[in-house]
C-alpha cells in the first residue's frame, strides 16, 4: 500500500516548481491532490499529468484572497471531510535592494509569501484537527534562516514563514488537536522562478561557487522532502526546519 492511500492532500503553488513536483509525488503515492494555483491554464495542464487525474482537483485561486479560501475549506469539508495535508508552497522571488524596493512591492511580497501560510493555515485548521494527524508543510527558504544582498522582502517574508510555523506548531500542540507543521529550507532550486538567477552564465558560475555539493538542487528533491515531514516517519517532529540546500548555510 502507498505511504498516503486515500489521504487528502492541498497543496498551493501547484502549477509548477516545486508545487507541482510534490502534488506529483502526493499522487504517485496515493493521495487525491487539491491543486491550488492563480493560473488556471498551467493548473489544468498541471493536473493532466498527475496519475489518475481524474481523482484530483484544480482550483484556481488567488493564495492571498481570504473569501477564496474560505470557499476552498467549505468546499473541501463537503467533498472529503476532512485534510490530512496542507502544503503552504506558493511564492515570488523579489530581489531589489531595499532603497528601489517600493511599499508596494514590499505588501505583495508580504501577501503572496506570507499572508497566503497564515490564510491558509487558519482555514484548514479544523478540516486538519478532523484528520486526527494533520499535517502542515510550510516551504520557506534559506533565506528565512540567513540574509543576502538585494533581498529584503524575501529574506523578511519566509523569516515570517519560519517562525509562524513554530508559532502554529506549539499552538497545536497546546490545543492537542493532532496537528504537526513543519518547514522546508530550500536552497537554489530549479524552478521557473529561480531561471533568471542563471541566465548569465558568469553570474550562474558564481552561483554554483558557493553551493559545496556544486550543483542547483531539483524539485523532485524539496518534494522528497515535504512528503516526508507530511507522513508518519516524522510523526515526532513539530516545530522543525529541514534544510536543503547543498551545504550553502553551513559554511
Amino acid at each position: 500500500m502507498s505511504r498516503f492511500t486515500d489521504q487528502i492532500v492541498l497543496v498551493t503553488g501547484a502549477a509548477s516548481g516545486i508545487g507541482m513536483a510534490a502534488a506529483r509525488r502526493f499522487a504517485t503515492e496515493g493521495a487525491r491532490v487539491y491543486l491550488v494555483d492563480r493560473d488556471g491554464a498551467r493548473l489544468a495542464d498541471a493536473v493532466a499529468m498527475l496519475p489518475s487525474p481524474g481523482r484530483h482537483h484544480a482550483t484556481a485561486c488567488d493564495a492571498t484572497d481570504e473569501e477564496a479560501w474560505a470557499i476552498l475549506a467549505e468546499r473541501i469539508a463537503r467533498e472529503a471531510g476532512h485534510l490530512d495535508v496542507l502544503v503552504n508552497n506558493v511564492g515570488i522571488a523579489t530581489l531589489t535592494s531595499i532603497a528601489d524596493t517600493s511599499l508596494a512591492t514590499w505588501r505583495e511580497t508580504m501577501a503572496i509569501n506570507l499572508d497566503s501560510v497564515f490564510l491558509g493555515t487558519r482555514a484548514m485548521l479544523p478540516l486538519l484537527a478532523s484528520s486526527g494527524h494533520g499535517a502542515i508543510v510550510n516551504v520557506s527558504s534559506i533565506r528565512g534562516i540567513i540574509g543576502a544582498v538585494n533581498a529584503g522582502a524575501y529574506c523578511a517574508s519566509k523569516g515570517g514563514v519560519r517562525m509562524f510555523t513554530k508559532a502554529t506548531a506549539l499552538e497545536c500542540a497546546a490545543l492537542g488537536n493532532g496537528v504537526r507543521a513543519n518547514s522546508v529550507h530550500p536552497g537554489m532550486i530549479e524552478t521557473p522562478m529561480a531561471a533568471a538567477a542563471f541566465a548569465d552564465p558568469a553570474k550562474a558560475a558564481a552561483r554554483l561557487a558557493q553551493i559545496p555539493i556544486g550543483r542547483i538542487g531539483q524539485a523532485a528533491e524539496i518534494a522528497d522532502a515535504i512528503l516526508f515531514l507530511a507522513g508518519a516517519e516524522s510523526s515526532y517532529m513539530t516545530g522543525a526546519e529541514l534544510v536543503i540546500d547543498g551545504g550553502t548555510i553551513i559554511q
